[in-house]
């Protein structure tokens, strides 16, 4: 589960559809940001384009805090809330997704 949470924080967010030199995603930003030692620039620009096709710009934006404060994930896993329970499955194929794209 940690190396799961691991991998969807640092690899699970980001998108192919943005133009060259674009300024970077809210999920790369965090990735950058943050103090794992595996989120080097070009595993959060992958993970990056994954979340781009993979979430909502508003799931993006709610992931992407998640670096910071992981704990609201497993709050987002644990709630019965119906759109909490969509989110944390849609959260979870990108974080497939971006494990087998992004190494």
């Amino acid at each position: 589960m940690k190396f799961f949470l691991t991998a969807a924080l640092c690899a699970g967010f980001l998108t192919a559809l943005a133009p060259a030199g674009a300024e970077a995603g809210e999920i790369e930003r965090a990735c950058r940001q943050s103090d794992r030692t595996a989120a080097s620039p070009g595993l959060c620009r992958c993970i990056q384009k994954v979340a781009n096709r993979s979430l909502t710009r508003a799931e993006r934006k709610t992931v992407s805090k998640w670096f910071s404060d992981p704990h609201q994930a497993q709050v987002v896993r644990q709630s019965s809330s119906r759109t909490d329970e969509r989110l944390w499955l849609r959260y979870k194929a990108f974080g497939d997704h971006a494990a087998r794209s992004c190494g």
